[in-house]
């Protein structure tokens, strides 16, 4: 794996912001998640989609509004960048900071973009609130507390992210692209991304 390279990206990744996650509401405690019947819900490739981008993809929807949709694929490793370089490149300090930080491709939009997507354990005051049981953070300061020991319990980290426009989304869904389930965190944060999609797919129809 090119770990230099998936560093450099992160120096840009998280510190930028995203367009439509500026629009969810930040509370420095947990706020109730958003009544949208796709934000909260993950987005699972049918087998039917060819797209090299989204082939067995699974998407957590971060936001879905008029004004399009957001999403984070969680289910494609990159690999691993060494925790003291990346967070020197980020201008964060690494005392206390150990080990590797595990990168995942969360999208073919802007991949100099990315958030960590996490259990609700952990919070700044700039997380956002997914679900009751998912959070997004931007902020570097999460890869600093996850490399200390102090992080989130449950963490995946992802460049990039999938966009679509108003209405777009829903197109593809009647075209049969997609289809939803609800966004169990055991799946989100399976030690074997691997076999996500296959154990998505599994679950169509269910109700958890």
């Amino acid at each position: 794996m090119r770990r230099g390279l998936y560093a450099l990206s992160l120096l840009v990744l998280l510190t930028a912001t995203v367009p439509g996650v500026a629009a969810i509401t930040r509370n420095e405690e947990p706020a109730t998640p958003p009544a949208d019947k796709l934000t909260g819900q993950l987005l699972v490739a049918t087998p039917e989609l060819d797209d090299p981008h989204f082939r067995h993809a699974v998407v957590l929807v971060v936001h879905h509004g008029e004004d399009g949709t957001l999403g984070l694929i969680v289910n494609r490793p990159l690999g691993k960048a060494p925790a003291v370089e990346l967070l020197k490149r980020l201008g964060v300090p690494e005392q206390g900071a150990k080990g590797d930080i595990e990168l995942s491709y969360g999208g073919p939009v802007q991949s100099e973009i990315g958030m960590v997507v996490h259990s609700p354990d952990y919070r700044l005051p700039d997380t956002t609130t997914v679900t009751r049981q998912l959070s997004v953070t931007s902020n570097p300061q999460v890869l600093h507390d996850m490399a200390a020991g102090s992080g989130p319990e449950h963490a995946v980290a992802v460049l990039g992210y999938a966009g679509w426009g108003p209405g777009q989304l829903e197109g593809e869904m009647a075209g049969g692209a997609w289809f939803t389930i609800p966004a169990d965190p055991d799946l989100v944060f399976t030690p074997d991304p691997d076999k996500e999609w296959q154990t998505a797919v599994s679950r169509r129809g269910e109700e958890l």
